[in-house]
Formats: C-alpha cells, structure tokens, sequence
C-alpha cells in the first residue's frame, strides 16, 4: 500500500501571512538572522516555496513585515515599563531597562529590526507607523519629564535622539558580546539602570544646582583674595 501523502497544512484568508512571520521569528531565535529566507520560511510552515513571495514579494519584505512586529512589541514593552512609576525621571530609566531586554530576549528579531537590508523607514508605511510609534513612547517621556522638570527645557525629539542612541548603543554591545571581561556588570539589566542614571543626570534640569554651584565657588575665591598692596578695604560706618 503507497504511503498516505502528506496534505499541505490548511490557512484560512490572511493566516498565512502571520504563519510565516512567526515561523521567521522562530528561525532567527533559533538559527539568526543569516538562516533566514524565503524558503527556510517556507518549509517551517510546511508550504510551497513560492508562497511567502505571493505575501513579501522577496526577503526585504518579508524582513519589514519582521521589523515592523518588532518595533510594536518594543514599543508595548517600552509603554508598560514607562506605566509603573510615578516619578517622570525613573521612568525614563525604566524604558531603557525595557529596551535593552527586549534585545537581549529578542536578539534575532533585535537585529532584524535594524537590518541594513531594510533601507530608510519611510519607504514602507507599515514599518515607519510602527518604528515611529516606538520613538514616540520615549519623546512623550521626555516632555513629560520637562514639564515636571525633571528634564531641562529644549528640544523633546533631540532629547529623545540623545537617549536613544546611548541605550542602543548599550544594547547592541551587549547582545555582540562586546562588554565581555571589561570589569562590568554581568547583568544587562544592571547595565542599563546605570546607563538610564548616569543619562538622566546628564539632560536633567540641574541648572539652577549648577549656578548655585558656580556663585559658592565665586564667593569662596572672592574671600580668600588677599587685598591687592597699596589698596585698603572699604569699611562700613562712620
């Protein structure tokens, strides 16, 4: 008797389209990003090699479909780690934290996300709604933390721009493994609750500290200048 073939697995209107998605999530966790093709997406759902093309049209979109569920679950994470405190400015600190784990539990899709493939957001509606919403999370911080002056007035989106890249740049070291044997943290976590500290020290609204500072300093030289020869100090009274 000839062995039963195997049927091709049913999707109803729209579902395979989230099929492969998932399937590519599950190869780049498992494999990384240089395992992912059309055809290893294929045959993790169990269907024709020509029936992501008929979705993505080629690698680059089936890479943006990928990025673009990246940015919104980032962008999730971001919003409920920024909903628990009530401080402005530890909030700031909680939405880095939220960045960097998601990098590192995410590393696969992480790089996905910043593929150079991808080419500038504003080519594909999907993935610049979707990476714009991420960003926004953080601009909306920054001006809430300026309006509670936790954050010095200025521009919100250069703000953002600041802190971004300095948590990026934290997360993508640590997912390359480059922060190895540095006499760090081990935790990257840790890692960036110090970075978020050590951010909002450096765009906090600590001017007025700062002039206050600056006069202490000024009165102290000013009373410890010995009076010049030949000149007396002015007196009060009679």
């Amino acid at each position: 008797m000839a062995a039963a073939r195997t049927k091709p697995r049913p999707y109803h209107h729209g579902a395979l389209r989230e099929a492969l998605i998932e399937a590519s999530l599950a190869i780049l966790a498992e494999e990384g990003l240089v395992a992912l093709t059309l055809r290893s997406a294929a045959r993790r759902v169990g269907v024709s090699h020509a029936a992501p093309a008929n979705h993505f049209g080629d690698l680059r979109g089936l890479l943006v479909a990928v990025a673009a569920l990246g940015f919104q679950r980032l962008a999730h994470a971001m919003a409920e780690a920024a909903a628990v405190p009530r401080d402005p400015g530890l909030r700031l600190v909680e939405i880095g934290r939220a960045y960097v784990r998601f990098a590192c539990r995410s590393t696969g899709h992480f790089r996905a996300m910043f593929h150079p493939a991808l080419g500038p957001r504003s080519a594909d509606g999907e993935l610049e709604r979707a990476s714009s919403a991420a960003l926004e999370v953080l601009v909306s911080a920054i001006a809430a933390a300026q309006a509670s002056g936790h954050v010095r007035a200025g521009d919100s989106m250069e703000l953002s721009l600041t802190a971004w890249s300095l948590v990026h740049g934290l997360a993508t070291l640590v997912v390359d493994q480059h922060l190895a044997n540095k006499g760090l943290p081990h935790d990257a976590d840790a890692l960036a609750a110090s970075l978020g500290r050590h951010l909002l020290h450096g765009i906090g609204n600590d001017a007025p500290a700062r002039t206050r500072a600056s006069s202490a300093a000024r009165g102290t030289r000013v009373a410890a200048s010995p009076p010049r020869p030949g000149r007396r100090r002015a007196t009060t009274g009679g």
